[in-house]
């Protein structure tokens, strides 16, 4: 698959709800049916694998406890010298955590860390990409990248200053 089909997929990901996922289908596969079924097929076993991760999938789901986006790192865990307070932003491939360095000084960051069952060889690439191309940027409307690394179990993150702000809409 290509890097690109990827991308495709992790924006159908990052989408809100299946409807928006079938039209952003319609618009990415008009052209294209065989990119469209691809990304169908993607997200076919995304959700097979999301599945497997419930507790309980014969459970109504309100009773099923959510399985973590990184099962091990959530709020309170501790990678490297951040203590994960919240989860601020999740997409198809990584989470989002507002965090607390502890050293060398103490400040509020974002930690971006790929979701367990993610870093294969493409989406790890794929961050790696992201998190270079967002250290070598300097503007004051993009998020500064201060640190970086991989945690204990081996799946890449890295540290972004933590900018408050709204949402933005997938769809733009």
């Amino acid at each position: 698959m290509k890097a690109a089909d990827w991308e495709l997929f992790g924006n159908l990901l990052d989408l809100p709800s299946p409807a928006a996922q079938v039209e952003y289908l319609d618009r990415v596969g008009a052209d294209d049916p065989a990119l469209r079924g691809r990304l169908e097929a993607l997200l076919r076993e995304h959700e097979r694998a999301g599945n497997f991760l419930e507790n309980s999938a014969s459970a109504p789901a309100g009773e099923r406890a959510a399985a973590p986006a990184n099962a091990g790192e959530g709020p309170g865990s501790v990678i490297g010298r951040y203590k994960l307070l919240e989860l601020i932003g999740e997409g198809g491939f990584g989470a989002v955590y507002m965090a607390e360095q502890r050293e060398p000084v103490r400040r509020k960051v974002a930690l971006k860390i790929i979701k367990l069952g993610m870093d294969t060889r493409q989406v790890t690439g794929r961050f790696e990409a992201e998190r270079q191309a967002l250290a070598l940027m300097d503007h004051p409307n993009i998020a500064r990248v201060l640190d970086g690394g991989t945690t204990d179990r081996g799946r890449p993150y890295f540290v972004m200053e933590l900018v408050r702000g709204l949402a933005a809409d997938p769809l733009l």
